[in-house]
């Protein structure tokens, strides 16, 4: 009898050590992940009699991503750099793309699908930007000129796994130098403002849909309401279909949308490429 209360305890006490061993720890700490991309098309004519001109275009993208993820904060850095190029016949290089776009959101977890959050994003180029009217090139930007940095804290909502939601007060501020007429400049004072402070109302709505293995669609839509001129929303969207042929060809639709004060017009980008990209890590 004793003997069988002994191995009975024994085996209770083993039961207990292994459940305890086995309780799932959750993944908290840094995850990174990084996907550069280059694009290239070209096109060469030799003797070709229906005629035609020789045709170079490039263009190179690196996005990444860092979260550190904690019991009651996450803390999400995203990056995207992208550098383009194009020459057609005997023309000088024209660029095609030039993107900076830094953003850093900390939030904490209040609820499962609510949380309040603050947010730093950067947005500028790399190079000269140049206008072509009637084949005049007119440089319209460059480096730093102009460059945005917009603060914000509000409330996040993620309805769904594939849809979340940012919404709240933000301060947008607008930097220019030579360039400070197109973009800075109040027209109602005497001198030339190189800067611009704006209050107003940011919503972010980042979509991340997986509609097949090798299909992903990703878009981000930012609306921006300042309090000075509430009836006017700024709206910036930028919408991209990867295709991967396999680990390393992938097929690109993207589409960018602007409409953002002082241009009056939307402003409309298309490009379909496909290219070799490589998960850095």
């Amino acid at each position: 009898m004793k003997k069988a209360i002994l191995l009975s305890l024994a085996l209770f006490c083993a039961n207990a050590y292994t459940q305890t061993d086995t309780v799932k720890v959750l993944p908290y700490g840094w995850t990174q992940g990084m996907v550069a991309a280059l694009n290239i098309s070209q096109i060469a004519f030799t003797n070709w009699s229906a005629g035609g001109d020789n045709a170079l275009a490039w263009a190179l993208s690196l996005d990444g991503k860092s979260v550190n993820d904690q019991e009651k904060t996450t803390w999400t850095n995203n990056y995207k750099f992208a550098f383009g190029q194009a020459r057609l016949g005997d023309g000088n290089l024209r660029k095609t793309d030039d993107k900076i776009d830094l953003e850093s959101i900390l939030s904490y977890k209040m609820t499962q699908s609510v949380n309040p959050y603050a947010a730093v994003t950067f947005k500028s180029q790399f190079a000269k930007g140049f206008k072509y009217p009637n084949n005049v090139e007119t440089p319209v930007s460059k480096f730093f000129d102009p460059a945005y940095i917009t603060e914000s804290v509000g409330a996040g909502i993620q309805a769904t796994k594939e849809i979340k939601t940012r919404l709240g007060f933000a301060l947008r501020e607008t930097f220019a130098d030579q360039f400070a007429l197109i973009y800075t400049d109040d027209p109602a004072t005497p001198g030339i403002e190189k800067s611009k402070v704006e209050g107003g109302m940011e919503s972010v709505t980042d979509v991340d849909w997986k509609i097949a293995d090798n299909i992903l669609f990703t878009s981000k839509l930012e609306l921006f309401a300042p309090f000075k001129n509430i009836d006017h929303i700024d709206i910036r969207s930028d919408n991209k279909l990867t295709m991967a042929v396999n680990k390393y060809i992938t097929a690109n639709v993207s589409v960018q949308l602007l409409n953002i004060a002082p241009f009056p017009k939307t402003q409309v980008k298309e490009t379909i490429a496909i290219g070799l990209t490589y998960n850095v890590f």
